[in-house]
């Protein structure tokens, strides 16, 4: 099986292409394709807008499309699928998997596709596996952890970053976005070396895994 996987940033990248073979072996391929922001799906689901700004879910429309003529030409021995990894951020769930259900039956022919949303940022992934971080991170602010429910909608890049670096996440959202994207790059490179993939108590994450997995034929 090769994945073709989407994600909406370069840290989001960079965790993946340690995590993802951990979870599939090296039996598998992938590829992680990352772009400049995650954007929001065109309401005619033709994506029209700059493909050059590489903005995920304005152009997913047309990749999906893409994928789906791409993966027609292939061997029949020979199994691909895209894989969306996106933050859900503020919006409900329910609505916004339905809108990604409904692109994906628009594109004739359809790519062999999974949704995996992040709840609520990529972030609580790493929180999922709270040993991880505290390897990574030797003077990490325990005490950020006790409250944290898994998943939960609570801020989640915010409190990585209480726990994390100096100053908490005020200090670091003041030096701009493009520190802010730096910084959670760093995580990304220290935490998911570490991070236990069979053990993560993130619920969006284990569903990550599953997915891959079964795509793959691990399990069923």
């Amino acid at each position: 099986m090769h994945f073709v996987v989407l994600v909406e940033d370069q840290s989001g990248k960079k965790a993946l292409d340690i995590l993802i073979p951990k979870i599939i072996g090296g039996l598998h391929t992938f590829e992680v394709k990352s772009y400049k922001g995650i954007g929001r799906l065109p309401k005619d689901l033709r994506g029209s807008s700059d493909p050059r700004k590489r903005i995920l879910l304005d152009q997913l429309p047309r990749v999906l499309q893409g994928y789906g003529k791409t993966f027609a030409t292939y061997p029949k021995n020979y199994s691909a699928a895209v894989i969306l990894v996106c933050d859900l951020d503020d919006k409900c769930l329910k609505a916004f998997r339905t809108e990604l259900v409904n692109l994906l039956d628009a594109c004739k022919p359809k790519p062999e596709t999974r949704f995996c949303i992040a709840i609520e940022e990529g972030e609580a992934w790493f929180l999922g596996d709270i040993p991880a971080i505290m390897g990574a991170y030797p003077k990490v602010k325990e005490a950020q952890f006790n409250s944290y429910v898994n998943d939960s909608i609570c801020g989640t890049w915010e409190l990585l970053a209480n726990a994390v670096y100096p100053g908490g996440f005020q200090t670091l959202s003041s030096l701009g976005w493009q520190m802010v994207g730096a910084e959670k790059s760093k995580w990304s490179e220290r935490i998911a070396p570490l991070m236990d993939v069979e053990s993560n108590k993130s619920p969006s994450f284990c569903y990550f895994r599953r997915n891959l997995r079964e795509l793959a034929g691990m399990e069923t």
